[in-house]
């Protein structure tokens, strides 16, 4: 099936095998992950790896994500010390980007990586995902499938009214299960700096490897990971955080009992459960961002611990002036 030249292939061996066939060949495939939607390319290919950020409208000086189906594959391509393959052996498959110095051999094309010494590694939690990556037989470069600071996609129709016409197939692999992205960990340093929080807690990584400092990207530099950029996962309406009182023209995103008097309410967990919260939080961020006569969205405030963090950093950058 297509839909303005986008196939939309299933999630079985039929599907998968045409999706590996097209990065193979340079084209751009999306595909499910546990996290959210990835915008697949080749990533020996810098110019297939040039057509994600021309897709997507992305800056080039923010670097991509490389995707393998074992850790092994993915040590191959970096220097991994005692660090990651501690957090690989915990936390592979599952939402962790490591960040590490390229190996001096490694194939994967400096556009990747934004020309930097280092490169961002994970293997994805979904079976889909697993199977496409074995059956490409090289590393995937897959930032979230949608255009550059728009809100991320944790459905295939979210890709497709992103990116219908502009990439060659997605693999319809189901809803996201995290629904925000992975955290993502540079191990390049002489300590463990946790550069994006994500669906892997910092608690849970301290319990692993000890401290994990947090750094902000350093001002006006090239951010060193994916997700750094201020204005990020962005709707076209004004965001407002920690909201305690709403009116008719807000729409509200809810935590918990949803505050009177919005003209429109999506709720991310009624009971404050803060993965159901993570896995919806996209979702909601689309819904009240099509909502006729709603003119910003406001958030009910959210605790900033474990998955919080994750949830309050998107939301952040959701906020942030552009």
């Amino acid at each position: 099936m297509q839909l303005s030249m986008t196939e939309i292939l299933t999630p079985d061996d039929s599907g998968i095998a045409r999706a590996a066939d097209l990065l193979r060949a340079g084209a751009l495939v999306a595909f499910g992950t546990e996290t959210v939607y990835g915008l697949g390319a080749d990533a020996t290919n810098a110019d297939a790896v040039a057509a994600i950020f021309a897709a997507k409208n992305r800056p080039r000086f923010n670097p991509l994500i490389c995707h393998y189906p074992a850790a092994e594959a993915a040590f191959a391509h970096v220097v991994a010390d005692e660090h990651a393959r501690v957090l690989a052996e915990r936390f592979w498959p599952g939402p962790l980007t490591l960040v590490l110095p390229r190996a001096a051999d490694c194939p994967v094309a400096l556009l990747t990586g934004a020309g930097l010494d280092t490169l961002a590694v994970r293997v994805p939690a979904h079976d889909v995902a697993l199977a496409l990556l074995r059956r490409t037989g090289r590393p995937v470069a897959a930032p979230s499938a949608n255009r550059s600071g728009h809100v991320s996609p944790t459905t295939a129709t979210h890709v497709l009214e992103e990116l219908a016409g502009r990439i060659a197939a997605v693999v319809d692999s189901g809803p996201s299960r995290v629904g925000v992205e992975s955290t993502v960990l540079d191990l390049s340093g002489p300590e463990p700096v946790m550069l994006r929080p994500g669906g892997v807690t910092r608690e849970a990584l301290e319990a692993c490897v000890g401290r994990v400092r947090t750094a902000p990207p350093p001002a006006g530099a090239a951010p060193r990971s994916p997700g750094l950029l201020a204005s990020h996962y962005a709707p076209s309406r004004p965001v407002r955080l920690s909201a305690l009182a709403v009116d008719t023209s807000d729409g509200l995103l809810a935590f918990g009992a949803p505050l009177p008097g919005a003209g429109a309410t999506f709720q991310l967990s009624a009971s404050q459960d803060m993965a159901e919260a993570a896995a919806r939080l996209f979702e909601g961020l689309r819904y009240l961002d099509r909502v006729p006569g709603v003119r910003r969205i406001a958030v009910m405030p959210i605790p900033d611990t474990g998955l919080g963090l994750a949830i309050n950093d998107r939301l952040l950058r959701a906020a942030a002036p552009r």
